[in-house]
Order: structure tokens, then C-alpha cells, then sequence
């Protein structure tokens, strides 16, 4: 996790980044370079219902989106979205894709899948996808179930820009190139397990400072930390108690924050893996029983951002656990003014950016 601003760095790899890339994708940075302004607005993964969402903290009101609300993916829709990244002007956007049986899919047999990464500038006009819309796979240019996207400034050993993907339906973490090259993966395509190289379900990925990758391995109820080589070196589980690990980034003191989303909880654990600070998600009045938060952040004020997903809504909170800021109503699912259905992803603009410094 690298908060901004950043911009000599950025400057730097963005000259690296352009002079690699020779694409869209390699250019980006001559923008995204421009430290961003933390004005205190929340971009949102506002799953079920089918868009991304910037909102003002201070009015609550939706100020950008992205997705005009269709379950058939397409140049101006997204189905399912489980992940937004805000860096410079562009937005990385995950398309899911919704199970048969979830709301915002209207395919009660097949569901509606949607199978794609990609980047869309300020007026919503995709600029670079990997993925095709509403194909599952795992062959050149396919995806299953893409739950999380990161873009990178550099990677360990291959410079320019890059995206870091958790393939979920295909049980990998993959480093998409400018090109559509796949350059990394960690995990065996097709293969769920809990062995050397395999993951179960992975849901998310994050480059270390160190150049290792800590994956949220969601289905073996663990956050591992593994070298480019594939050795693992690290597992955090918070001594045995995690259950469906959605999320997990580094922290600058060195800990390690987990959403443990079967045990409706955020979780804060150090490097011996045991459990410093924590916070439940269900325990208000009103609240779902399984709400299943699925993202925290730690801002840089101290506080955490969390996606509760369930009780549908996004909340800030205060290192003593006081909640400080709320998008959406308690456990009321709604495309209204201050409501979410299933907000899967919320980041602080210019605060938590997903960038890692180049290596």
C-alpha cells in the first residue's frame, strides 16, 4: 500500500512506463504521474448494482460513475463489479460478473458473467481491456471471474507498466503486460488446492515494498506472502481463525489487515500472525447477521475503509472503532440517493491509490 502523493517517483516510472509500454497502457503515467488531490471523495464498487461510483463524503452525492446499470457487458456497462482503482485521471474496474440468483442479473440460470479488466478515462470511454466481455476462460485475452485488479507502476524484473489480476474462477494471479502478455502468475491454472503454486480462489493481490506478493488465497482461509520465484515465505491466518480471507494489504508499520469476510470482521494482525486490532461488522442494531465485509483500507489518518458488503453500505472508522462516515443505509439495498446494493470495493481518492513505488 503506497499513499500519495508520490510524484517525483511517479514521475520517474512514468518515463520508464512510457518508453516500455508503446500503448495506451504505456502512457498512462504521463497523466497519472500528477500526485492526486485527496479531496476526501470515495470511489465505490457498487456490485449489484452494476457501476462504479464516486461519491462526495461531505454530500453523499454521486458526482462520476461508471456502468449504466445492464447486466450485458459492454462498452458502457459493467456486471458484477468487485474492484475500482482511481490512479490519475483513469479508473481500473473489475467486471465479475453476478452469479444466477444474485440481484442486478437478470439470467436466473446462467447468471451474467462479465470476464473483463480494463481502464476507462474520465468520460467513461474504455481505453485498455484485458478479458472479453461475457467469455469465461483461461486462454490468450480470457479471464473467469476477475475479482481484483492493481496497476502497477513496475514489477520485479519486468519493467513498465502493468496489471495485477486475481483470476479467481481460475485459481491464479496473473501480471498482464501493455501488450496482453502475461509476464507472472502465481497459482496452477485450473487447479484449486493448497500446495506449492496453488490457490483456492484467490481475491486479491498487492506488490510488496520487498517485491514479494501478498494474495488473499479466499477458499484456504489464508493470506500468503510468496516471491516472484513462487516460495512462499509467509502465511497469516490470525492463528487458525480466519474464514473466506477477501482482502489483504501491508500496512506501514508492517502489519498485515485482512477482511475475513465469513467471520464479519476486519483484522489486524502482526508479523507472528497474531491479532492486534479488530472489528466486527454486525454487531450494530439492524445490522445483517452475515454481513461479509469483503474490503478494509487503512487511510492515512489512521482510520479503516470498509466494504461491508451485506449490510449494504461503506463505512469509516476511528482507530477506537467509532464509525465516522457512512455511504449507504444500514442493511437497505437501493440504487437511490445515499443507498448501495452490495458495495464489494471503496477507496479514498488520492489516499489509498493500490500503487506501489517502482523497484
Amino acid at each position: 500500500m503506497t499513499h500519495s502523493p508520490l510524484k517525483r517517483k511517479l514521475v520517474h516510472a512514468m518515463a520508464v512506463a512510457v518508453a516500455v509500454g508503446g500503448t495506451a497502457i504505456g502512457s498512462l503515467y504521463a497523466q497519472a504521474a500528477i500526485a492526486q488531490d485527496d479531496n476526501g471523495h470515495i470511489l465505490i464498487a457498487d456490485q449489484f448494482n452494476n457501476r462504479v461510483i464516486e461519491v462526495d463524503r461531505a454530500t453523499h452525492k454521486v458526482i462520476w460513475h461508471f456502468g449504466n446499470g445492464s447486466d450485458l457487458p459492454g462498452p458502457h456497462s459493467v456486471v458484477g463489479v468487485n474492484d475500482a482503482e482511481r490512479f490519475g485521471p483513469f479508473t481500473l474496474i473489475s467486471g465479475t460478473g453476478t452469479p444466477p440468483g444474485f440481484p442486478g442479473c437478470s439470467d436466473t440460470v446462467n447468471g451474467c458473467p462479465d470476464n473483463r479488466v480494463f481502464i476507462v478515462d474520465p468520460h467513461g470511454n474504455i481505453i485498455w481491456q484485458y478479458g472479453q466481455a461475457g467469455v469465461t476462460g483461461a486462454g490468450p485475452n480470457q479471464l473467469n471471474t476477475p475479482v481484483q485488479a492493481l496497476f502497477l507502476i513496475s514489477f520485479p524484473h519486468h519493467p513498465g507498466p502493468h496489471v495485477l489480476i486475481a483470476d479467481q474462477g481460475n485459481q491464479r494471479v496473473i501480471l498482464v503486460g501493455a501488450h496482453h502478455h502475461i509476464d507472472w502468475q502465481y497459482g496452477t491454472t485450473g487447479v484449486s488446492g493448497n500446495g506449492p503454486n496453488q490457490l483456492n480462489s484467490p481475491n486479491s493481490g498487492e506488490v510488496l515494498a520487498n517485491g514479494h506478493i501478498l494474495i488473499a488465497d479466499e477458499s484456504n482461509n489464508r493470506v500468503i506472502e510468496v516471491t516472484t520465484d513462487h516460495k512462499l515465505v509467509k502465511q497469516f491466518t490470525a492463528g487458525g481463525t480466519i474464514s473466506g480471507a477477501a482482502f489483504a494489504s501491508r500496512l506501514p508499520n508492517g502489519d498485515t489487515l485482512i477482511s475475513d469476510a465469513n467471520n464479519n470482521r476486519i483484522v489486524e494482525v502482526n508479523g507472528n500472525d497474531h491479532i492486534v486490532w479488530q472489528y466486527a461488522t454486525n454487531t450494530q442494531p439492524g445490522s445483517n447477521p452475515s454481513p461479509a465485509p469483503t474490503r478494509a483500507v487503512r487511510l492515512r489518518n489512521g482510520d479503516t475503509l470498509i466494504s461491508d458488503q451485506f449490510n449494504n453500505r461503506v463505512i469509516q472508522i476511528t482507530k477506537a472503532k467509532k464509525i465516522v462516515f457512512q455511504q449507504g443505509e444500514l442493511n437497505v439495498a437501493g440504487d437511490g440517493f445515499n443507498q448501495l446494493n452490495g458495495p464489494y470495493d471503496a477507496k479514498q481518492i488520492g489516499d489509498f491509490t493500490g500503487l506501489t513505488p517502482p523497484f
